[in-house]
């Protein structure tokens, strides 16, 4: 009996969850309200609350479930045996595809809210699903340093001018329509082949 009913509030929960990114995709962290998402279920505010305190909890919540996807994704590549260097460009081209195939998601979690997880020193001061990705994506960046694939440099600042990168494609291809952008898969696979290869180990 209770494995049914927490089953029941699992499917509960994952509605709220739905409608709250789809009403913060489509109207904005501004204009999300509890009110508006309780309507949108069918229920009241109140039993809302009894799952979640805020529209910041509701929000952190999604956030953190777009990281264990691409937590997950990083595993699954790192567990095809391929190089350092290949790995690594597969994981950025994933992320890129990640990105495509879940505009919503994307937009939830990069343009909602910036300071969802506080300050800098409180995201990496706190165990998430956003802080553990980003701290195993850097370390596949260090190790390509330490082994010799990559330029040997700081690894916080490699990672990102990295993600900088990914990020760009993703995030033009979500917002821009008044240009004429090429293929995003096509874009991502130039940019990141050039960055791999300009960053490449070079003999002194």
């Amino acid at each position: 009996m209770n494995e049914k009913r927490n089953k029941k509030k699992e499917v509960f929960r994952r509605a709220i969850l739905e409608a709250a990114r789809e009403i913060f995709f489509r109207d904005g962290y501004g204009n999300f309200s509890m009110r508006k998402l309780a309507r949108r279920i069918g229920y009241s505010p109140t039993t809302i609350y009894l799952y979640f305190k805020d529209k910041d909890d509701l929000l952190f919540c999604l956030c953190e479930e777009f990281y264990s996807e691409l937590y997950l994704t990083i595993q699954r590549i790192e567990e095809e045996g391929a190089g350092l260097l290949e790995t690594l460009r597969k994981v950025l081209l994933a992320y890129v595809s990640f990105g495509l195939a879940n505009p919503e998601h994307y937009r939830v979690a990069f343009f909602t809210n910036p300071t969802i997880y506080g300050s800098p020193f409180e995201f990496m001061e706190n165990d998430t699903m956003s802080r553990r990705t980003y701290l195993h994506y850097r370390n596949l960046v260090a190790r390509c340093c330490d082994a010799g694939v990559l330029r040997s440099f700081e690894a916080d600042t490699l990672a990102q001018v990295l993600w900088a990168g990914v990020h760009g494609i993703i995030t033009a291809a979500l917002h821009t329509r008044d240009f004429p952008l090429a293929d995003p898969s096509v874009l991502a696979e130039v940019m990141v082949t050039a960055l791999l290869n300009g960053l490449g180990a070079v003999n002194e």
